[in-house]
């Protein structure tokens, strides 16, 4: 299951968030996204997990928890829409 995170301190880690998921079960991957152009965190990321329901148990538990002086929202990832064609 893929999981969003969003709200994220900037100077969070794919370390950190990987150690604070790992807690409810095996963390397949962690990305950070990036700003292109600056390399800088935009302050949020998508964990995806083996076992959707060790899954749902992580998104209720963290969700509104507090990282970094942040307060997260964690949900299921939805699909990204599909885009047009640049021209």
């Amino acid at each position: 299951m893929q999981i969003y995170i969003g709200n994220m301190s900037y100077g969070s880690t794919e370390e950190d968030i990987k150690t604070l998921f790992e807690k409810y079960g095996e963390v397949e991957s962690v990305k950070l996204i990036t700003d292109r152009e600056t390399g800088r965190a935009k302050g949020f990321g998508f964990v995806e997990m083996a076992d959707s329901t060790k899954a749902q148990e992580a998104i209720d538990d963290l969700n509104g928890k507090e990282l970094d002086g942040r307060t997260l929202r964690i949900n299921e990832a939805k699909p990204r829409p599909e885009r047009s064609p640049r021209y």
